[in-house]
């Protein structure tokens, strides 16, 4: 059984276009916040990451933002009541979101936030954490994203013996709830929620 004190939440520094995505992420937030979980994330004020942050401090929240010099601005880095690490670059920073978190969270977001969530994936089918790893589906936002995956599949390009569960939630209520029920060891909540993950 793992104890799930903090997640890391992956998201736009956009709000994108669609209002269910803001939404989601001030769900999330507070969420998070009525389940006594700490926020790990981005750092920034602006955007999906901005919402979830502010929405967990609202609702009486720990967290924690991680941005790296260079972003500070572009991103607006949170002045809130909240600890803030600024770090060197985004290696430090990708390596302490890691470290402080014990699972992860996609919600919709652009290259960074894929990147991101590519790397916990590939981290896990190499043995290095086998932390739950979730995406949250808001209106089939990572469909395209796991169509790939099965294409990659069916083309052989993700081999039998490299497979790496990840989890999908369509709601944003339903995320805490499945990784705790997932962190307990109990059966996944979800189905067809998992494809192997090709060694990159």
């Amino acid at each position: 059984m793992r104890q799930i004190k903090s997640i890391c939440v992956y998201c736009g520094s956009g709000a994108g276009t669609d209002p269910a995505y803001r939404e989601a992420a001030a769900d999330l937030g507070r969420y998070l916040a009525e389940a006594g979980i700490r926020l790990i994330y981005g750092g920034g004020s602006v955007g999906l990451m901005g919402i979830v942050a502010r929405t967990v401090l609202e609702h009486g929240g720990d967290v924690t933002g991680i941005i790296p010099q260079f972003l500070k601005e572009r991103e607006v880095m949170l002045e809130a009541e909240c600890e803030l690490i600024v770090t060197e670059d985004m290696h430090q920073r990708k390596k302490l979101m890691f470290d402080k978190a014990d699972a992860f969270v996609a919600l919709p977001g652009g290259i960074g936030t894929l990147e991101e969530t590519v790397e916990m994936l590939t981290w896990a089918q190499l043995g290095r954490h086998d932390k739950p790893v979730l995406l949250a589906n808001i209106k089939g936002f990572w469909e395209p994203f796991r169509q790939l995956l099965e294409h990659m599949s069916r083309d052989g390009f993700i081999r039998n013996g490299f497979e790496v569960p990840y989890h999908v939630a369509d709601r944003a209520e339903d995320i805490v709830p499945h990784i705790l029920h997932v962190a307990a060891g109990k059966t996944d909540m979800c189905k067809d929620d998992a494809v192997p993950i090709s060694q990159l």
